[in-house]
């Protein structure tokens, strides 16, 4: 599954981009999720600030990743077809662990079945 090996990568490497040095990232911290904001306002504000990298589209997944310079903030944001459509997840290094959280503007359990893989991801490994 290609969305796992993306976003194992993205949950391996918060961590240890959080222990790093910091790259420039124009004096802003990383916007927060306001879910009070509709869906496409807030992808659109999300996606528009300074200093956010988009990874590669690949066009079999229903997702859209971005990721801060210093790699300590990722978002994830839902395209037509993925579970939970629409919804956006951010997750945040925070000291030695990665923080999940997110707007379930769409369906709830398939939201829940996102957020639930994504937090399992988190103690993936390669062998």
């Amino acid at each position: 599954m290609r969305a796992a090996a993306v976003l194992a990568t993205l949950l391996i490497t918060l961590p240890l981009c959080a222990c790093s040095q910091k790259q420039n990232t124009h004096g802003l911290e990383p916007l927060a999720l306001d879910c009070s904001q509709p869906f496409a306002a807030q992808a659109e504000r999300l996606t528009g600030q300074p200093g956010l990298k988009a990874a590669p589209k690949d066009p079999a997944e229903p997702y859209r990743y971005y990721s801060s310079e210093d790699g300590a903030t990722s978002y994830l944001i839902t395209e037509p077809g993925a579970p939970g459509h629409p919804a956006i997840m951010m997750q945040r290094a925070v000291h030695h662990d990665v923080k999940t959280t997110g707007c379930a503007y769409g369906d709830k359990a398939g939201y829940q079945a996102l957020a639930a893989y994504l937090d399992s991801l988190k103690t993936w490994s390669r062998k």
